[in-house]
């Protein structure tokens, strides 16, 4: 009987330094493996990214089970202050220490472990698609993106998919996720007229425009929550004028915010609410302000039904815990995936990820593996 070991393959992982944008060779240890198991594998690189495709079974069968990951890690931070090798995977008491050891090499080691022994052993009448990239961290322009943008150039299609994210906050089972938070960030700058601040009549102030503007988006209520969604949130970041003078009014002042939203919003609709505020401010104080926004990410359901029941008894299985549907937390690429299939998230603790000192427990690999592996016998069992 196979047996693919995922501590050892998490090990190899952790020891490429695949530091966002950079690959590390983690994509060519995971293609090695998948392709002795006869997965045919294509790399899938964008600008300067690196991407892996893998499918097992017939491209474009009804059935076909997909797994999504990434092998970049965010940077150490300072090394120093770690008590073993970022990239040395080294394992004491029980926890296996680098860099992506929790985010998410260890669940990237699972699934693909858990995928070569499952269509080793009871090859299934289906597919199973690996989508991996090397741009999450990052801008995640180049990374899932491309490989969906790929896969629909070629006619490879994933019939639902589990991304592998960390999504426990305390213990492992505790939480999956079925959605996600839309997320936006806007820059906005307030410019008026500089003058001395002797003769405020003179000029024009932009502070108290901006304080204004300020005040008035961070007290309004978004919205209540929705029934799967927290309360909306909007946070100032940042205020920043830049002025070393005593006695000199600023002819301009900049400020940054963040929204992350529920479904009740569309990332459209709130810069048009914060446009409009802006209008409303300058009409006011007779300011000038330009409202600069990204948005990184609409807010998502995927509404609970076949596959997250088929997550959730798989880990109820193999823990003993029913995991909780939530949608809390940043983003993920689930927020492409979502585009192209059904999708859920579920992983491991995340306590430890980004920080300094990232770590895995040994055994919860293991546990997670065997997670995946009855999700995909019970996948194509039905």
């Amino acid at each position: 009987m196979y047996e693919t070991d995922p501590v050892t393959l998490t090990a190899e992982l952790v020891r490429c330094p695949s530091i966002t944008p950079a690959d590390g060779g983690a994509l060519d240890v995971l293609r090695s493996l998948l392709e002795s198991a006869g997965f045919e594998c294509t790399r899938v690189d964008r600008g300067g990214i690196s991407n892996l495709f893998a499918r097992w079974g017939e491209k474009g069968h009804a059935k076909t089970f997909g797994f999504n990951g990434h092998t970049d890690v965010v940077p150490l931070g300072n090394p120093d202050d770690w008590t073993f090798d970022p990239f040395g995977a080294e394992i004491k008491d029980g926890f296996l220490y680098g860099r992506g050891a929790t985010d998410m090499k260890s669940a990237v080691a699972a699934f693909a472990a858990a995928a070569v022994d499952f269509v080793r052993t009871t090859p299934p009448d289906g597919a199973v698609i690996l989508a991996i990239t090397g741009d999450e961290e990052a801008d995640a322009v180049d990374g899932t993106v491309a490989l969906l943008d790929w896969m629909h150039a070629k006619g490879e299609q994933m019939s639902v998919c589990l991304v592998g994210e960390p999504t426990s906050p305390n213990h492992m089972g505790e939480m999956m996720k079925i959605g996600r938070r839309g997320s936006m960030t806007a820059w906005v700058t307030v410019t008026g007229k500089q003058g001395h601040s002797a003769y405020p009549h003179r000029a024009l102030n932009p502070m108290p425009a901006m304080a204004r503007l300020m005040d008035r988006v961070s007290s309004h209520e978004l919205d209540q929550g929705t029934a799967h969604f927290d309360p909306s949130t909007l946070a100032v970041l940042t205020i920043d004028t830049g002025n070393p003078a005593t006695n000199v009014i600023p002819a301009e002042t900049r400020a940054c915010i963040n929204i992350r939203f529920n479904d009740t919003h569309t990332g459209a609709g709130l810069s048009d609410w914060l446009r409009h505020e802006a209008a409303a401010v300058d009409a006011a104080f007779g300011t000038s302000t330009k409202v600069e926004i990204t948005i990184s990410g609409e807010s998502f359901i995927t509404p609970p039904g076949p596959l997250s029941d088929l997550v959730a008894r798989a880990v109820e299985r193999e823990t003993g815990v029913t995991p909780e549907l939530s949608t809390t937390g940043g983003t993920s690429d689930a927020r492409f995936v979502k585009d192209h299939c059904p999708v859920v998230e579920f992983g491991l603790v995340g306590k430890t990820m980004h920080a300094v000192d990232e770590r895995v427990e040994v055994a919860q690999i293991g546990e997670l593996k065997r997670i995946y592996a009855r999700v995909l016998k019970d996948y194509f069992a039905t």
